[in-house]
């Protein structure tokens, strides 16, 4: 694909509508990559059938629109993707740097989480068996454009992480990375949920030759017990209609401060006034998660 100066992208799982917190993330990557005159791509993350909900791609696309969030080109769908995903693994166990492994969840929970290499040399069949990347006993460490610099040693606090699961789906992990390298993703910005993710992720671009996009976690929007916005703690959907009103609020918890008659602006003036005025030092300074607005 041809390269540009910036191109962004919001990659949605379709486990249910956008809530709040999906549209805080939508909006601050489109602002920030439309502020750059760069491109805004759109994935859906399709990789999880059991955990999927039927037409839920279709309604977060609808939703985009209806909040004037359109993406540039067409949309990647990565259960269409399966065959780059496992020339990708193919290319790390040609490098000896991928093993199978049959630990189960329960092990490794007994383990703190942290995998010990169990299986690491013990050369099982990929039949019934997890794909493990091997990692470096290094401590590996990137700038994150609202968090700071972070740092994490894969060896001493996750261990060697899994790229195909047992049940044969690729990780999560892996289909990022092959696909952000595809699109020629430059800047992510996302969930600060993901944050601990990203050094896998880099790991493996290291690994398969790619480039590291620029990175910026986002504060989570929480509800009213504390916890992440989510369709499994039953975050609200956005009703229809209040397109305006969710794009001001979604704008003040982000610290943008927009003026309050902008919420009786249209949806176009309300995004043409967050793409002038975007700053994320704004949002530095509001690094800690905070709840969601009243009703959302």
């Amino acid at each position: 694909m041809s390269a540009l100066s910036s191109i962004a992208r919001f990659a949605p799982s379709p486990t249910g509508p956008l809530h709040f917190g999906s549209l805080v993330t939508a909006l601050a990557s489109f602002l920030d990559a439309r502020q750059r005159r760069g491109q805004w791509l759109v994935r859906i993350e399709d990789l999880d059938p059991p955990r999927e909900v039927a037409g839920a791609s279709d309604q977060i696309l609808r939703q985009l629109e209806s909040h004037g969030l359109c993406w540039d080109g067409t949309v990647l769908y990565q259960s269409t993707r399966l065959e780059a995903y496992a020339a990708a693994l193919e290319s790390l166990l040609a490098s000896e740097l991928v093993y199978h492994c049959r630990c189960n969840r329960q092990r490794i929970q007994s383990l703190g989480g942290i995998y010990d290499g169990h299986c690491s040399e013990l050369q099982l069949p990929s039949n019934d068996c997890a794909a493990r990347l091997r990692v470096n006993d290094t401590r590996l460490s990137f700038n994150d454009q609202i968090i700071g610099q972070y740092q994490q040693n894969l060896k001493t606090e996750l261990g060697d992480f899994v790229v195909r699961r047992r049940d044969g789906l690729f990780s999560y992990q892996l289909a990022v990375v092959v696909d952000d390298e595809f699109q020629a993703i430059s800047h992510i910005m996302r969930g600060a949920d993901l944050l601990d993710s990203t050094p896998r992720q880099i790991y493996l671009q290291q690994c398969l030759g790619y480039k590291t996009p620029d990175y910026a976690h986002l504060p989570l929007a929480l509800n009213a017990q504390g916890q992440k916005l989510s369709k499994q703690n039953q975050a609200l959907e956005l009703p229809e209609g209040n397109e305006s009103e969710h794009l001001w609020a979604a704008l003040h918890w982000l610290q943008q401060s927009p003026p309050e008659q902008l919420q009786r602006q249209s949806v176009a003036e309300i995004l043409a006034w967050g793409i002038e005025h975007w700053a994320v030092q704004t949002v530095t300074d509001h690094l800690q998660d905070s709840l969601a607005p009243e009703g959302y």
